[in-house]
């Protein structure tokens, strides 16, 4: 698959892991560096601007959580975070500073190469497909600004910090008010992943939820969600 030489950083501190991460990802394509600790994975950042970051949970000194969000204060990037614990509370944490994704560790190398492909084509097919500033810039529910132009969310008056790919899924929620969406048909539209874990739409929906209210997405059992609009 073309990569277009995209840079990946391997945040991770187990030497074994990190290593067969970085060489699989390089047999892909990809450009790598690896990073041991919190502390190494900013420095080696600034110094080698990743295109995506694979992010460990459980680090050393700063802790991945720490890391995502000074990583996406210096400058958004994509992340994918690796944890141990596949805990709800963990997961909800992590989208919340920033990272894009979860894989739950053990995972297979086909597997992260696959969410990593979907993330970047994710990214690109969000800039590809970016709405003009002076097309429908703008979407309002109920007390939820949008400004697609902007990319930015508000509540209330108050701006809430949405991670690109929440950004995305909100949007697509939004321009099919009252329309059920299964989740297989966002893992496709949204994460060009159709065969990937349905989960990972529960989790990014349950952050959308504790940032804007419960109230704006409604759940559609057995089936996938859809918009409420007042």
């Amino acid at each position: 698959m073309p990569t277009d030489s995209k840079r990946i950083l391997v945040v991770e501190d187990e030497p074994t892991i990190a290593a067969s991460v970085a060489a699989r990802l390089s047999a892909e394509g990809y450009e790598t560096a690896i990073a041991g600790d919190g502390h190494a994975a900013l420095s080696t950042a600034q110094e080698y601007p990743p295109d995506l970051v694979v992010l460990d949970l459980m680090l050393p000194g700063l802790d991945g959580l720490e890391v995502c969000r000074r990583l996406q204060a210096q400058r958004p990037v994509p992340v994918l975070m690796l944890t141990a614990r596949d805990d709800e509370t963990d997961v909800l944490v992590g989208l919340g500073v920033g990272a894009d994704d979860y894989l739950t560790k053990p995972f297979s190398m086909r597997e992260l190469v696959a969410r990593v492909h979907a993330l970047l084509r994710r990214v690109e097919r969000a800039t590809q497909f970016a709405t003009p500033p002076d097309e429908q810039a703008h979407h309002s529910v109920g007390d939820v600004h949008i400004s697609l132009a902007e990319r930015r969310v508000w509540r209330g008056g108050s701006d809430v910090h949405l991670t690109p790919t929440e950004f995305t899924l909100l949007v697509y929620l939004v321009e099919r008010p009252r329309t059920v969406c299964t989740r297989e048909q966002l893992l496709t539209e949204l994460w060009s992943w159709p065969d990937g874990e349905t989960r990972t739409v529960d989790s990014h929906i349950r952050a959308l939820r504790h940032k804007l209210g419960p109230e704006l997405i409604r759940t559609v059992h057995g089936v996938g969600y859809a918009l409420e609009t007042p």
